[in-house]
């Protein structure tokens, strides 16, 4: 349950960009608003030197600042704001375990190159146990409205996700559109591969599939519309190019042990780093 939304801000243009989407979010749901300004000490030699006060003054200003052109835009939003010194990734894991959201800002590289998230932002999805948002700085869809598009990997447990997707949709008044992409058996071979009946029964199935593992959530749902389709190749390919006609693309990553690397998914890291919309990665547990 979304009990608040998390922002983390910097002060950079993307980070209020995130800030602002953030307050749309928590707007929509009235759920109250944190954002929150870490400040990590820096390295100097082997000591690490925490900021000073005026750096501390400086981003108070600047969060207090935000924080009010918001209020003015958002009147019945509960907003407040936080600046601490600490690591980031830290000080935003715990407090997004404790509100059920965050979000945060993207840097845009080009229409050809994508997105560029910080090893903060990577690091915070791989360590949190609730959806995370990254917000597309200068992306004309960062508003919140249009179809939610949504990846799902019928052989895992997506209950998280559906849940999280189904909310959404009945906040924002909107419809979903699932994706789920299949690939053709390794032993089909090149000549009966490309057979019309057997693609055709292969794509029936995987349909059949997916409108199994909806039907449960439309029901639970009745006033959220709904479309899918399940369609051969690649789930990364497929989610980018439906983004570009939509409000949020909504994307799912297994959560593993390891502590090693931030453990998104391929499809994630994609969709993260080329789709045009907003993305919420929803960790399926």
């Amino acid at each position: 349950m979304i009990s608040s939304v998390v922002a983390g801000f910097d002060g950079s243009a993307h980070s209020s960009v995130a800030a602002y989407w953030a307050a749309q979010e928590a707007d929509l749901r009235a759920v109250p608003l944190r954002l929150i300004h870490v400040q990590e000490p820096s390295a100097l030699g082997h000591v690490f030197r925490a900021p000073d006060s005026r750096s501390r003054r400086s981003a108070q200003q600047f969060l207090a600042q935000t924080a009010d052109e918001l209020r003015r835009t958002f009147p019945a939003l509960d907003i407040s704001i936080r600046s601490v010194d600490g690591r980031p990734i830290n000080v935003l894991s715990e407090s997004a375990a404790d509100s059920g959201m965050i979000v945060l800002g993207s840097r845009a590289l080009g229409p050809v190159m994508g997105f560029a998230l910080g090893s903060v932002s990577m690091a915070v999805m791989g360590a949190t146990n609730c959806p995370v948002v990254s917000v597309r700085a200068r992306a004309e869809n960062n508003a919140s409205y249009g179809d939610l598009v949504v990846g799902i990997d019928v052989r895992q447990h997506c209950e998280a996700l559906l849940r999280f997707a189904f909310e959404e949709a009945e906040q924002r008044g909107c419809r979903i559109r699932f994706l789920s992409a299949w690939a053709l058996p390794p032993l089909v071979g090149y000549g009966a591969a490309y057979d019309p009946k057997v693609h055709a029964q292969l794509e029936m199935s995987a349909t059949a599939t997916l409108d199994e593992v909806l039907s449960p959530w439309k029901k639970r749902y009745p006033d959220v519309r709904t479309a899918a389709q399940a369609n051969v190749g690649h789930a990364a390919t497929q989610l980018v190019k439906s983004s570009r006609e939509a409000g949020l693309t909504i994307a799912g990553r297994r959560v593993r042990d390891s502590s090693l690397g931030a453990h998104i998914g391929p499809v994630a890291h994609a969709v993260l780093h080329h789709a045009r919309t907003p993305v919420v990665v929803v960790p399926l547990t």
